[in-house]
């Protein structure tokens, strides 16, 4: 087999990363369009990610926040995002390198990504990005939505929610949490 000296998988995923940056872009400057509400996991190991000490403990290895009701100061750039969330009535600053993303669902339009996150700093001897694979398992379930009542009032601004739960292993035997679809390379690579 003929050695991949472009390197699509990372060419693609710098572009599924893009649309990521693209979506939380529009949104800082806009707000939240309809029932949009997204569920970010990320590593909270990899270089570049900033929290607090009481949420790295909590959380070693993986986080997942959900943008809905109650985010504020949504910052995003090319190589990251910022926001600040509230962790059982203590209001948290996150810093996240969009390469520490390992997972994005929009579950308002069932839409998901999950991605390889990409080391920094350690490169495979064609100088390109080296990609540390991930399994869809690694990737926590989104927490189950709660329907808000028809009578509550919708705040003018936009507004998400932190979630500080990582959900719980579901059994083998349970339905999947989420109906999104989660985008794997793995599918479209050759074996």
């Amino acid at each position: 087999m003929t050695q991949d000296l472009i390197r699509y998988d990372v060419l693609v995923q710098e572009a599924l990363r893009g649309v990521v940056r693209k979506v939380m872009g529009e949104v800082a400057k806009t707000g939240l369009p309809g029932e949009h509400h997204f569920y970010v996991s990320f590593d909270t190991r990899h270089p570049g990610v900033r929290l607090s000490g009481r949420l790295r403990q909590r959380y070693p290895t993986e986080m997942t926040v959900v943008l809905q009701h109650q985010y504020w100061d949504l910052e995003v750039n090319d190589q990251w995002f910022e926001v600040n969330l509230s962790f059982s009535g203590i209001p948290e600053r996150l810093h996240v390198p969009f390469n520490a993303v390992k997972g994005f669902v929009d579950p308002s339009v069932e839409f998901g990504l999950q991605f390889e996150v990409i080391a920094e700093g350690e490169e495979e001897e064609d100088g390109k990005p080296k990609l540390v694979p991930i399994e869809a398992s690694d990737i926590p379930a989104p927490p189950p939505v709660e329907p808000v009542p028809e009578a509550a009032p919708r705040p003018e601004t936009a507004a998400a929610t932190a979630t500080e739960e990582a959900p719980a292993e579901e059994p083998k035997d349970a339905p999947p949490a989420a109906s999104a679809t989660v985008v794997s390379l793995d599918k479209f690579r050759k074996k």
